[in-house]
């Protein structure tokens, strides 16, 4: 549909009443109510209030025809379950990582995060402009799902630690909290790595059961107070140099509903995704000065041999995947050879910009 009848249809007043989802028709009165599940508490900051801010958006760019109700991971269904209950129906809409999926399809971490991969830019610029988008739909249509990118959280933060770490030696034997490839990795250098949900982190840094951790960054990690429960915060970003969120939609109902809502889903799912990286890119800027001045949080980077070792291990844990998958290896094809493409001008462009800038002292 062109960009003009879009307009024209979105701005169409609601009328009816609210159908059952899943039903299959295209009038242009037909108001639709979907349940959206996700895998953060109900009003996390950042990562649940940006459920949110789709949900509103949606309503609003439907003129009221479509309403979205967003749960809180553990309201409807659990917080790592929602590709299951999308999937099947339970719930029409979803909000969470992809990665969060890898023991289901090994190929959904790519459409996270990818160590020493690209950043928020570059991995942006692959789903809408690169065929990321296209791999995505294509993979996911064989679990009954329509992906978009709701949401990015922009680069991650290493995490938090309950020692220090001065050498690739201090790392053997650590429990760690680290979902995706980023775990994989850090599996291959000696470190025991476990996915759980985010609501989960705090109890087990201060029961003893995970040794570090890593969440989101300086907003989230703040709101869910883990510098109370682990003395050292370590900056190097390697794990996830960008992290998408993905709103997942059951394919039936998004079969179902007709072209112009379809359009308003596309074009609220790209303004949320924007509404995140500068929320975040303000907000961890306020919560890292915070923790910092306020709670005296000691900043670290990882050894030289550390860093060395993730590289390494990164690769051969990509390695291991593409080998083993044809889906991830299609991927990665996809994903390391856009992002052969648009490195160079990110070389000359932002990165020379922001040496620059830290030259001269600006």
């Amino acid at each position: 549909m062109q960009r003009r009848q879009f307009l024209k249809t979105a701005g169409l007043g609601a009328a009816g009443v609210a159908a059952a989802p899943f039903v299959s028709t295209a009038s242009a009165n037909e108001t639709y109510t979907w349940d959206m599940v996700t895998s953060w508490p109900k009003n996390f900051p950042a990562l649940g209030t940006g459920a949110n801010d789709f949900a509103r958006r949606v309503e609003q760019l439907s003129n009221g025809r479509m309403r979205i109700r967003v749960h809180g991971a553990g309201e409807l269904v659990p917080a790592l379950e929602v590709f299951d209950a999308v999937a099947a129906g339970t719930a029409e809409m979803g909000h969470s990582a992809s990665y969060y999926w890898r023991g289901k399809v090994a190929a959904s971490q790519f459409f996270t995060a990818v160590p020493f991969g690209m950043t928020t830019t570059e991995m942006n610029a692959w789903l809408y402009h690169g065929g990321g988008q296209e791999l995505w739909d294509e993979i996911y249509a064989n679990h009954n799902l329509k992906p978009f990118a709701v949401g990015n959280t922009g680069t991650q933060m290493a995490g938090w630690f309950k020692k220090e770490i001065n050498s690739l030696e201090d790392m053997q034997g650590l429990k760690l909290r680290l979902p995706g490839l980023a775990g994989e990795a850090m599996n291959g250098i000696g470190v025991s790595t476990v996915n759980m949900a985010g609501s989960e982190i705090f109890t087990s840094l201060q029961t003893g059961a995970l040794d570090a951790a890593d969440w989101v960054g300086p907003y989230n990690d703040l709101a869910f107070g883990l510098h109370q429960v682990a003395d050292y915060y370590y900056t190097s970003v390697w794990n996830e140099p960008s992290a998408v969120l993905e709103g997942t939609i059951n394919l039936d109902a998004w079969n179902a509903l007709p072209e112009d809502l379809q359009d308003v889903i596309r074009e609220a799912a790209r303004a949320s995704n924007l509404a995140m990286i500068s929320e975040f890119a303000y907000r961890n800027a306020q919560a890292l000065e915070t923790l910092v001045e306020e709670h005296g949080v000691q900043l670290r980077t990882f050894p030289e041999d550390v860093m060395a070792a993730l590289y390494e291990s990164s690769k051969q844990a990509i390695q291991r995947q593409v080998e083993s998958d044809e889906e991830s290896r299609r991927v990665y094809e996809s994903y390391s050879a856009f992002q052969k493409v648009v490195r160079p001008f990110s070389d000359a462009g932002e990165y020379a910009y922001l040496k620059s800038r830290d030259n001269v002292g600006a």
